[in-house]
């Protein structure tokens, strides 16, 4: 069966491409490397929902379109809300956040995450909470937030020290550490690289490998190791919403954004 691509015209942020029983969503904002803003967040959420809910998919693909996979929340946009002190549109935002979590960790069917590109903020977290991932040769790693100010989302303090231990998580999230695909291979954070030149043919591949799977095993196996946990992550999620709001109120926050806008270090001073 060929690819076909369907796209709903009010969703202009998340393109659906079927392929026999798999799925892909495209990451559509290419020009900001498919960092996310509400309406892509939305997107999002409705577009998992109705492949999870679909008989005929059996494993979704995630993916960037461009050279990016996501380069975590826009900061132009948070900029700009933290101008305005504007706090209802980021919470929006981290809401669309956690419903995405929830619907991959409850959905009875793998979601293989295909890093093709920078994957920063919430954009590795975004990968994080996913089954599986896979990642380009050019695709770069990076939690980031507290060089803006900001507490971590999607999921990243429930997932990330489950996947490489309290300590290595701790450095990743309050340093500035970039890893490398290699560096995301040795620490698990991805199960394998692959070169660019075949990255979109090799990660469908490794998504068609999953949907063949015996779809009863799938869900009681996925069950176990993620959806079992769901009460706990719900929990973190709520705690990131509230205490990333509690950061974006802060003059640091405020400090951060406008350093790594300017293209300088910032100057925190703890309030």
């Amino acid at each position: 069966m060929a690819a076909t691509t369907q796209q709903n015209p009010t969703n202009q942020f998340v393109l659906e491409e079927r392929d026999g029983n798999i799925v892909t969503l495209r990451l559509n904002r290419p020009d900001r490397l498919n960092a996310l803003n509400v309406e892509l967040g939305r997107e999002l959420v409705h577009a998992l929902i109705r492949a999870g809910e679909d008989k005929g998919v059996s494993a979704i693909r995630l993916i960037g379109a461009g050279r990016g996979f996501c380069a975590g929340g826009d900061l132009a946009l948070l900029q700009d809300l933290r101008k305005r002190k504007d706090a209802k549109e980021l919470e929006t935002l981290l809401v669309a956040g956690k419903e995405i979590c929830l619907v991959i960790a409850g959905m009875p069917k793998p979601v293989v995450a295909a890093v093709n590109g920078p994957a920063a903020g919430g954009g590795m977290n975004l990968a994080i909470a996913c089954d599986i991932r896979v990642a380009s040769d050019q695709a770069k790693f990076a939690e980031g937030f507290a060089q803006i100010g900001l507490y971590p989302d999607f999921g990243g303090t429930f997932f990330l020290p489950r996947l490489v231990g309290r300590a290595r998580a701790a450095e990743l999230f309050w340093t500035s550490t970039k890893l490398s695909p290699e560096d995301a291979l040795r620490m698990g954070i991805v199960s394998r690289v692959i070169p660019a030149a075949q990255f979109e043919e090799e990660s469908k591949k490794v998504t068609q490998d999953v949907a063949a799977a015996a779809p009863l095993s799938v869900r009681d196996s996925k069950h176990a190791m993620t959806t079992a946990n769901r009460v706990d992550l719900t929990a973190a999620l709520d705690e990131e919403i509230r205490l990333q709001i509690h950061c974006f109120q802060s003059e640091d926050c405020m400090e951060g954004l406008n350093a790594f806008i300017e293209k300088r270090k910032p100057n925190f001073k703890g309030r």
